[in-house]
């Protein structure tokens, strides 16, 4: 089979396809144009998140038999476009679901402790205990929104803060177990101090939170967001965090996250998020770890081996 891989990698993926008699050609700066071109000439295409397959180009892939997302979002593909081609499709959530609990987990301590306010003032000379008091995590409630491979990581990581931890999933159902309480959409608004957001970018999770659905939560409450920004808008933010609704955010996705293609209104609300202290950002790197970038290769490649009736051993635990 050939395989055209369009985004950057880890150059471990070229070793491990080429063990196994794939031809492999990496142009993760070809152009859309190019993709028009040559398309047509692949059975497999392994992207990242910079690659929009939409039908338009898929229509010319006319050998395709299967697209690898090294990745976990699947929002750049024409999904119903390639059921009804019976074109695979193969994405590695669980090569970066370790990366991204950590980084949640990360974001969140820092937050409450005030680490980068504390980070600037002890730089600039200021030494200010009482202003950087911090808050505690052991006797706070997290609440989980989605149980996939993401959720439940993050969710294994609160094992030992002393917390109590609901999930709430609309597409699963019985997935409670020691450690983690499956409730009700209702029952988790009415008890999170923290909301830990993990579901995939579809027309059902753009902007669900709005700011009606925040306001619905009993009391103020600590938000992450490290799936996609377009569940909540930059605006709703802003407005949630004005009403005190919100206690403050950890961000590692935006709306928009190309800076340079900003409306006037999303420039406007994103320099009032970043004037905040409560309001914590990453530049959507979560899941971006050293070794989640090859982590996501080897998981990728048992996935496409194992569906073409071949296994890949000694890779993965």
């Amino acid at each position: 089979m050939n395989v055209l891989i369009t985004d950057q990698m880890h150059e471990s993926i070229l070793g491990l396809l080429g063990k196994y008699g794939f031809e492999v050609t990496y142009a993760p700066k070809i152009t859309r144009e190019e993709l028009f071109e040559q398309i047509g000439n692949y059975e497999g295409i392994l992207i990242r998140s910079k690659t929009p397959l939409d039908r338009e180009l898929l229509e010319r892939a006319t050998r395709l038999q299967f697209i690898g997302r090294a990745g976990a979002g699947l929002d750049q593909l024409d999904l119903n476009y390639l059921e009804e081609r019976g074109v695979k499709l193969f994405h590695a959530a669980k090569g970066n679901r370790d990366a991204l609990a950590e980084h949640a987990l990360g974001g969140l301590l820092a937050l409450f402790n005030h680490l980068t306010q504390a980070d600037k003032q002890v730089r600039k000379g200021i030494w200010d205990r009482e202003g950087n008091r911090g808050v505690e995590l052991k006797g706070k409630t997290v609440g989980i929104f989605g149980f996939g491979n993401m959720g439940k990581e993050f969710a294994k990581r609160m094992k030992g803060f002393g917390v109590k931890v609901l999930a709430y999933d609309k597409y699963k159902k019985d997935f409670g177990k020691k450690g983690v309480q499956e409730v009700t959409w209702d029952v988790l608004k009415k008890e999170a101090d923290v909301l830990s957001i993990h579901v995939p970018l579809t027309p059902e999770t753009r902007d669900f939170f709005t700011l009606e659905e925040l306001k619905s939560f009993s009391k103020s409450f600590w938000l992450i967001n490290t799936a996609r920004g377009e569940v909540i808008r930059m605006e709703t933010l802003n407005q949630a965090l004005d009403l005190g609704i919100l206690k403050g955010v950890v961000l590692d996705v935006l709306e928009n996250e190309k800076f340079e293609q900003f409306s006037l209104e999303q420039k406007v609300q994103f320099k009032m998020l970043a004037k905040r202290e409560n309001v914590l950002f990453s530049p959507h790197v979560a899941g971006w770890t050293v070794e989640s970038y090859q982590k996501i290769n080897e998981v990728l490649v048992q996935q496409i081996l194992q569906s073409f009736g071949k296994e890949l051993k000694g890779l993965i635990d």
